[in-house]
């Protein structure tokens, strides 16, 4: 008791990370480009609901995009910081990403043009005295941003600065709000985000349409809007059999799926952590977008937000039955369930999820979406491996392994994951083709391909 008081007594004493609110539509004071000139256009977005702090790069719909040109002019950018003028700006621009001023037209290419859902948290940068000069920023939902290869935020795109990932516990920031960024409608800290690497390089992004929250929007990364597709963001498509995979495997499988992971607790667990159960369970029709809580055997509990590989402590997951957050912005009225708050998420089976307006299957198809048979989640009446046991949950690497998807494959759009599953007795079931970001059977976007100046 005294070590758990002497531990809470710590954390009641840690620093709060400051954070500079910056609201769409709002100029920088210390920009790297003349907002101007027109480089970027930020648009008015109804913030989105969010399940915890963190989420991974390619998780489906957390970005958002639109049929209208101009929100992004890379081009622009790519010119203006190859001018010689302009070399002073290039080469702080380019030690901020942590490259070379030559790899600046390459490192664009690559960038994708997309808008945010919901209050991002990242390190900004302001150009001053000739130097990049970092700080947290809160950015709003709307402004544009250029992300990675992995997901991350790279540019803001109306001002140019760079943008690096939030590296602090979002849980514990202070957001500062002045009289040019005033505290916006819609704002909740609980519902404020970071952005982590996806767990393999990402081909397609899974877009909403901010302005039709309908139609989904499958994006090639590099792209910036001339290759589009559309699909139906409203059709549902069922919870895959988790119990058994690693994290990092369920992860890619419900972003096959376009749905979205859930994890109650201190940061991401590691990618090898054992999934031993879902909520909702397996074969429930959820909506492109909408969460599925993961339990997990291992899960970190050390505070790290950094949702690498490295491993964790051994953590039960909890007995409370939190509901995944679903997603406002459909025509499906939300839910008027709060977002869970206990420590971990619960192995019972929760109520319909028909109530939420998440989105579904990228892709319009008239059919049943492609999935595997409907199945439970794993009974707990053993506890896994552990130096303190758990109280419910069973282990599925000391039992047979849960019954494969035995529906149609995931189309492939993204490089084969990279992370090694956890050695066990039994191996966990694994799709028969790579992981994808997002479905790519959508039909052809409506209107004529476009310049490189979409997002």
């Amino acid at each position: 008791m005294v070590f758990v008081l002497m531990l809470s007594g710590c954390d009641r004493d840690a620093p709060l990370f400051v954070v500079r609110a910056v609201a769409s539509g709002v100029p920088s004071l210390a920009p790297f480009f003349d907002e101007s000139q027109g480089l970027g256009r930020d648009q008015q977005v109804r913030a989105q609901t969010a399940h915890g702090g963190l989420q991974r790069g390619d998780t489906p719909g957390l970005y958002g995009g639109s049929k209208q040109p101009t929100v992004c002019d890379v081009v622009r950018l790519k010119e203006f910081l190859a001018d010689s003028a302009n070399e002073p700006k290039a080469q702080a621009w380019a030690a901020a990403l942590s490259i070379t001023t030559a790899e600046i037209p390459d490192y664009l290419d690559r960038l994708t043009p997309v808008l945010l859902r919901h209050d991002t948290l990242v390190k900004n940068h302001d150009y001053k005295k000739g130097k990049a000069v970092p700080f947290n920023a809160l950015l709003q939902t709307g402004i544009a941003i250029l992300v990675d290869a992995e997901g991350l935020p790279a540019v803001k795109c109306s001002c140019g600065n760079p943008l690096r990932p939030f590296e602090g516990d979002t849980t514990r920031i202070k957001v500062e709000f002045d009289g040019r960024n005033e505290e916006w409608k819609g704002y909740e800290k609980s519902s404020v985000v970071a952005v982590r690497p996806a767990a393999r390089e990402v081909e397609r992004l899974a877009l909403v349409d901010v302005h039709e929250p309908d139609r989904g929007i499958n994006r090639p990364v590099g792209t910036t809007g001339e290759d589009d597709t559309a699909f139906d963001a409203r059709e549902r498509r069922s919870v895959p059999n988790l119990a058994g995979t690693t994290f990092g495997q369920a992860g890619r499988q419900l972003a096959d799926k376009g749905l979205a992971v859930a994890f109650d607790g201190a940061g991401l667990p590691p990618d090898d952590a054992r999934v031993t159960a879902s909520d909702p369970p397996a074969g429930t029709q959820l909506r492109f977008g909408e969460y599925v809580m993961l339990s997990v055997a291992g899960a970190s509990t050390s505070g790290d937000t950094s949702g690498d590989s490295s491993g964790g402590t051994s953590t039960p997951p909890g007995s409370t039955t939190p509901q995944p957050t679903r997603d406002p912005s459909t025509s499906t009225p939300p839910s008027t369930s709060s977002p869970p708050t206990s420590s971990s998420p619960s192995t019972s089976t929760p109520p319909p999820s028909s109530s939420g307006p998440g989105t579904t299957s990228p892709g319009l198809t008239s059919g049943p979406p492609s999935s595997g048979p409907p199945s439970s989640a794993p009974p707990s009446s053993n506890p896994p491996p552990s130096s303190t046991p758990p109280p419910s949950t069973k282990d599925p690497t000391s039992s047979s392994p849960p019954p494969p998807v035995t529906g149609s494959p995931p189309q492939t759009t993204s490089s084969p994951p990279t992370s090694a599953p956890v050695t066990s007795s039994a191996p966990p079931p694994e799709t028969s083709a790579p992981a994808t970001t997002d479905p790519a059977t959508g039909a052809p976007s409506t209107g004529e391909r476009t310049s490189r100046t979409n997002a």
